[in-house]
């Protein structure tokens, strides 16, 4: 008995682990990009970005450990059950509570885990990201101000910066422009060539305060009663501090802090507080501390379930078992969302609406328990379902059945290339062609629709909370998992592909199906042929499908998910700008910033408007406008502005200052259309959009470095799904034996390895460390110049 009850465990807990990993890295990826953005602009130690990683890894834990032991138990014993070896174990004498005792080794080791980690480790983690937050504070200030972008998040300061260059614990500005709000009227205008930026040490008084030490430049200050008075003064170095404001409950000795830092003795007591605990209704301090023992024993609950599911599925095998895994998550989550929602608005208990999904499982449990043992229709009816989903998926991935393929001949991808040849006379593709792009195909498509419920799955489980509070429609948020669909189909293509070349090529390996073929004087290019070009018409549908469907599907889902957050619908458009730096179409032109306090966008007419000239080459201010109102006057294809001065410096002194009841000045040439402009997130335009938008926004004098990367991506990304098929062939075939367990777990490997390292190029390109071209497509030449070396050295 003990040979067989090691042989179980190492069969659930291998599934397991990859099972976890999987469900880890899906929820890891939304904050990898940020943490990597700290790496490249050096605005937080490496220590730091260890601690963040460290930081945000226990609160995606809570939830993927019962999804480990799930995976683990219905793929292991699904598998079991395949191979007939559970009928044998039965046979044997092992009985269904066997079967229970040795699952829940791994059940109980999980739960000691689960308690561990949501008791201990994710309530310091959130407090130690919060405590980490603070010290970064600063620092992330001046990372996060942007060249030639207005960063107004300083109380009542707006800083505007031409270029930056990051370093460690300082950084160095060209060309600043500080402007003092306190008087949103008469702003106070500092001016420098350069600015040494040194953010505040963390832990003292200073920690949320950058001082900026700004080298030749001037101030400049207007009286709000007097216009006539003016004081200028100019400097060689001075200091100015700004302080960043903290959020006002990022304190953890603070009675308002974020529930999720609080230890359990704190949720205890709060819990158990007058009615109304610190601002908060103590239910919701209840509800946490029942959610973190709830989720730890989901590894129970989910086991009693498990078992008996997976040792009926034995006509499926492991695709009924993946099936109901992704059943089974998507079922228990959402009962666990609805019971919070509900304990949340005072329609359950907090026990009650916390340990509901539990309940219900572990009595599901317990009934197809007692019928594995005694017979019964509800484990059969489950059974049959799983085989029934994994059939339905498999019908529309593939048929053996000639007449279904005939009547699918118009959307088969080896039938349209067997009709290419038989016009074009070339001979390709053969039967054997035909035979390896089925496999390959099937693969995709099973992955791929695989992959792309596990991402519908956690996206419906964030919106859980939102879509009770704002009792949103089902309809709007059905319509909103639709249209999100084509994004998730675009983003996870590439990996869909990886996987699909690792598990086509190591099935065929290990079946001995590779051997005969080469046995036959076929070489290993031949075999791979179909493969890649199959892969290389999936890249050029992925382009256009960018191109031409995805962007606006992207907008819609936006505009419906503002609605499911009931957010104002998201608009690119601005009119409450009050900042906005102008042309600059010719070398010597002076550098021109707008700022008014009101854009009547319909009528062309500003109120309040100012607008500073500098000099190019030092950034000195040599020429500001003052109009109480402005128009457009389209007869003198000019602005038009009304009571008023301008003034005239060199140096400290005025050397003209003129008032004015009615002015034009010829030399500024911004268009109503240049402060009309829309703000449109690269991934809602396609290709030739991006690039017209790019070429419009430079000659507006706007930085696009962010968007020249995203251009470039948009012809690298989907290139990316060739190369990761060519590098996943050699990995295939070096497996020899293994199944298509290891295939997977390498591809998760291969994808993390390629994403981060897209992700660090993707943000030197981004601030203009690398340029916008290699920034986009160095990913792409490393890892096929790997996979074309490996491919290469592989035997044919």
């Amino acid at each position: 008995m003990r040979i067989l009850t090691r042989y179980i465990l190492r069969e659930v807990i291998s599934h397991a682990l990859l099972g976890g990993a999987l469900f880890t890295f899906v929820i890891f990826m939304r904050d990898l990009g940020r943490i990597l953005e700290f790496v490249v602009r050096d605005s937080a130690s490496m220590s730091d970005v260890l601690h963040i990683v460290a930081f945000t890894l226990p609160p995606a834990l809570t939830v993927t450990i019962p999804m480990a032991v799930l995976v683990g138990i219905l793929l292991g014993l699904s598998r079991l059950a395949a191979d007939s070896e559970i009928t044998a174990m039965r046979a044997s004498g092992m009985g269904a509570i066997d079967f229970v005792r040795i699952v829940s080794i791994v059940s109980a080791i999980a739960l000691g885990l689960g308690l561990f980690n949501s008791l201990y480790l994710a309530p310091r983690a959130a407090a130690g990201l919060i405590t980490l937050g603070e010290s970064l504070k600063s620092s992330q200030a001046s990372f996060e101000v942007q060249p030639r972008v207005f960063y107004e998040e300083f109380k009542d300061r707006v800083l505007y910066v031409q270029d930056v260059s990051p370093a460690a614990g300082a950084a160095l500005w060209h060309h600043v422009f500080l402007a003092d709000l306190t008087q949103p009227a008469d702003p106070q205008i500092t001016t420098a060539d350069q600015a040494i930026v040194v953010n505040g040490t963390p832990n003292t008084p200073d920690a949320q305060t950058i001082r900026l030490h700004m080298l030749d430049g001037g101030q400049h200050q207007t009286s709000p009663t007097d216009p006539n008075q003016y004081n200028i003064s100019t400097f060689t170095s001075t200091d100015v501090p700004i302080e960043t404001e903290a959020p006002e409950d990022a304190h953890l000795g603070r009675v308002n802090t974020p529930i999720q830092a609080l230890s359990l003795a704190e949720l205890w007591r709060r819990g158990n507080a007058p009615a109304i605990a610190n601002g908060r209704e103590v239910s919701f301090y209840r509800i946490e501390f029942n959610k973190r023992f709830s989720y730890p024993f989901a590894c129970l609950v989910l086991m009693l379930v498990g078992v008996p599911l997976g040792i009926s599925s034995k006509r499926g095998g492991k695709s009924t078992g993946f099936v109901l895994t992704i059943l089974l998550v998507f079922v228990y989550y959402f009962l666990s969302s609805v019971g919070v929602a509900f304990a949340q608005s005072g329609k359950l208990s907090p026990f009650l609406g916390v340990w509901g999904a539990n309940l219900l499982f572990a009595a599901a449990g317990a009934l197809l328990l007692y019928q594995m043992s005694r017979g019964g229709i509800a484990l059969s009816i489950f059974s049959t379902l799983g085989v029934a989903l994994s059939s339905l998926i498999a019908r529309l991935t593939s048929s053996k059945d000639p007449q279904s393929a005939r009547t699918r001949s118009n959307l088969d991808v080896a039938t349209v290339l067997r009709r290419f040849r038989n016009f074009s006379r070339i001979q390709f593709p053969l039967l054997l062609d035909d035979y390896v792009m089925r496999e390959y195909a099937t693969n995709f498509a099973v992955v791929l629709s695989s992959f792309s419920t596990l991402f519908l799955i956690f996206t419906f489980f964030e919106l859980i909370g939102p879509i009770f509070k704002n009792r949103t429609p089902l309809i709007v948020v059905g319509e909103y998992l639709i249209t999100l669909i084509p994004y998730i189909l675009y983003n996870i293509t590439p990996l869909c592909a990886l996987v699909a070349v690792l598990v086509t090529f190591g099935t065929l390996n290990r079946t001995s199906e590779l051997t005969a073929m080469k046995s036959s004087g076929i070489s290993l290019y031949r075999i791979i042929t179909p493969v890649l070009v199959v892969t290389v018409l999936i890249s050029a549908g992925l382009f256009v499908f960018d191109e031409l469907y995805l962007p606006a599907a992207n907008r819609r889902q936006e505009a419906l998910l503002s609605i499911i957050k009931d957010k104002p619908t998201q608009t690119f458009s601005r009119p409450d700008r009050q900042w906005i730096s102008g042309q600059t179409n010719n070398a010597g032109e002076p550098s021109r910033i707008f700022y008014y306090q009101y854009f009547n966008a319909e009528k062309d007419s500003f109120a309040n408007l100012t607008v500073f000239e500098f000099d190019p080459a030092t950034f000195s201010l040599q020429r500001r406008i003052f109009a109480a109102s402005a128009r457009w006057d389209p007869q003198v294809n000019n602005w038009v502005f009304d009571n008023g001065w301008q003034r005239v410096f060199s140096g400290e002194t005025i050397a003209m200052y003129q008032p004015f009841s009615v002015a034009t000045f010829p030399e500024i040439r911004e268009q109503p259309g240049y402060f009309k402009k829309e703000y449109i997130p690269s991934q809602e335009m396609s290709y030739t959009e991006l690039s017209r938008y790019i070429d419009d926004l430079k000659q507006s004098g706007f930085d696009t470095k962010r968007l020249s990367v995203q251009l470039n991506k948009k012809i690298a990304y989907p290139l990316i799904t060739l190369v990761m098929a060519i590098l996943a062939i050699p990995f295939a075939l070096s497996m020899g034996k293994k199944g298509s367990l290891t295939g997977i777990a390498t591809a998760i490997g291969l994808a993390i390895t390629y994403w981060v390292i897209a992700l660090i190029f993707e943000s030197l390109g981004n601030v203009n460390t690398l340029p916008a071209v290699l920034a986009a497509w160095t990913p792409d030449i490393l890892f096929g110049i790997t996979g074309a070396y490996l491919l290469l050295r592989t035997p044919t």
